[in-house]
C-alpha cells in the first residue's frame, strides 16, 4: 500500500512540474512582462516607471538564460524567470497583485470563505439528494415512476444553467420575495437567507445530470451474481439496494465526488457573478477584466493543484475500496 502511495504521489509532483512549465509558457512566454507592465500602470508612463513596476513583481529577469553573467556561471541559468517562476509557486510565495499591489495570499482567503460557503452546502445536499433518489428510482426501475424521473431529468439537463438563474432570482427573489436577489454578509444570522437561492437553484440544475449517472450505477449492480445470491438467501428489496448494490457501486461515486472536491475551493464562477457572492470566482473574473496575471496565474496554480490532489486521492479511495486496484496497479509495475 505504500508503494502504492509512493508511486502516486511521485507521478502527481512529475505532473506538477509539467502545469507550472505551461504556465510559464501562457503567462511569461506568450505574455510579454512588457505588455503586463504597461496594462497595468498604462501607456504614457515612463521607461524608469515601467522597469521599477517590473522589479518590484519579479518580471525583471529574462526567460530562460540570463547575458549578465559569464557562460561559466550557474546564475546565467538560475537567475530567470523560468527558475523564479518554479521556485515561487512550489514555495507558495505568490507575491502581490499586478493591479492593487495586494497580497495574493490575502485575496484567496479573503474569497475561499464565500466560496465555500456556497459550494460546500451545494456539494453535500446534491450528493444527498443524488443517492437518494437514485436508489429510489432504481428500486422502481421499469415502471411509470423510473420513466417519469427520467423525463423530468432529460428534461432538466436540456436547460441551462443561466435559465435556471435568471428563473430563480425572479421566482423566489423577486415575486415570492423569500430571501435576496443577491448580495453576501457573513454573518452566520443572515449569511443562510443569501445563500438560500444560489444553493436551490444550483441542486435543481445538477439534480437531471446526477441522479441518470447514479441510476445507471446502481441499475449496473442490481443484475449482478452476488446480488440475485442475496435475493435467493432472503434478503429483502431495501436491504439488497442499501447494503449491498449502494456499497458495490462506491467506485463511480467515489470518483464523481472527489474529483469534484478541489472545485469546492475554486467556487463557481457563474453563480458569484450572478449572485454578488466574494469568492473565488468571482476573484478569477476581477482578475481576468483587470489583467492582474500574477492573481490568475496563483488560481490556475492552485486549481490544478487541487486537481491533481483529487485524483491521487481518488487512486488511494480506489484501494481502499476495492483491493483488487491496488494488486492490479502493483502486478502491472
Amino acid at each position: 500500500m505504500l508503494a502504492f502511495i509512493v508511486r502516486r504521489l511521485a507521478f502527481g509532483f512529475a505532473t506538477v512540474l509539467g502545469v507550472l512549465f505551461v504556465l510559464f509558457v501562457l503567462f511569461f512566454a506568450v505574455a510579454d512582462p512588457d505588455d503586463m507592465a504597461i496594462r497595468a500602470i498604462g501607456e504614457r508612463a515612463s521607461p524608469e516607471t515601467y522597469a521599477a513596476w517590473k522589479r518590484n513583481h519579479g518580471y525583471d529577469k529574462p526567460l530562460l538564460i540570463n547575458p549578465e553573467y559569464d557562460w561559466t556561471a550557474i546564475q546565467r541559468y538560475t537567475d530567470t524567470l523560468l527558475v523564479d517562476h518554479y521556485e515561487r509557486m512550489l514555495s507558495f510565495r505568490f507575491g502581490r497583485s499586478d493591479s492593487d499591489d495586494t497580497p495574493i495570499w490575502t485575496r484567496i482567503r479573503e474569497g475561499a470563505g464565500p466560496s465555500l460557503s456556497l459550494t460546500l452546502p451545494l456539494f453535500i445536499l446534491g450528493l444527498i439528494v443524488g443517492i437518494t433518489l437514485s436508489l429510489f428510482v432504481a428500486f422502481f426501475r421499469g415502471t411509470y415512476i423510473d420513466r417519469s424521473v427520467l423525463v423530468i431529468c432529460m428534461l432538466g439537463m436540456s436547460v441551462a444553467s443561466l435559465i435556471y438563474i435568471i428563473g430563480g432570482q425572479y421566482l423566489i427573489g423577486k415575486l415570492l420575495r423569500w430571501f435576496p436577489i443577491s448580495g453576501f454578509d457573513p454573518d452566520p444570522s443572515v449569511i443562510a437567507r443569501f445563500l438560500a437561492i444560489p444553493i436551490l437553484i444550483g441542486v435543481l440544475a445538477e439534480f437531471g445530470g446526477t441522479v441518470r449517472l447514479y441510476r445507471t450505477v446502481f441499475l449496473e449492480e442490481v443484475n449482478r451474481d452476488y446480488v440475485r445470491t442475496a435475493r435467493a438467501k432472503g434478503c429483502g428489496e431495501i436491504r439488497v439496494m442499501l447494503r449491498h448494490v449502494l456499497r458495490n457501486a462506491l467506485l463511480p461515486i467515489i470518483t464523481n465526488v472527489v474529483l469534484a472536491i478541489p472545485f469546492l475551493f475554486i467556487g463557481s464562477i457563474l453563480f458569484e457573478s450572478f449572485f454578488g457572492i466574494p469568492g473565488l470566482g468571482a476573484l478569477t473574473v476581477e482578475a481576468i477584466n483587470g489583467n492582474d496575471f500574477s492573481t490568475l496565474r496563483t488560481i490556475v496554480y492552485i486549481g490544478a493543484l487541487l486537481y491533481i490532489a483529487g485524483q491521487i486521492l481518488t487512486d488511494i479511495c480506489y484501494s481502499l475500496a476495492d483491493p483488487r486496484v491496488r494488486l492490479g496497479a502493483e502486478a502491472s509495475g
